[in-house]
């Protein structure tokens, strides 16, 4: 369950930081999902600031899990 938790943490933060790196300078178009959903057009910033936070979170939830 921990290495489930860090790869989907790790997949969520990428996915975030290259969202904003997409918006900020126009790179990284092939791999960032943010910016292709007709429904998050206008708030690409918003939602990978919310997938890097889910990122974290989720990387720090997985470290917890293993100390249990």
């Amino acid at each position: 369950m921990k290495r489930f938790l860090e790869v989907a943490g790790f997949l969520l933060l990428l996915q975030g930081v290259g969202g904003l790196v997409h918006e900020w300078t126009g790179w990284f178009s092939l791999w960032t999902l943010v910016h292709r959903p007709d429904a998050l057009e206008g708030h690409e910033v918003f939602a990978s600031i919310v997938l890097a936070v889910a990122g974290v979170a989720v990387l720090i939830a997985s470290e917890r899990a293993a100390k249990k």
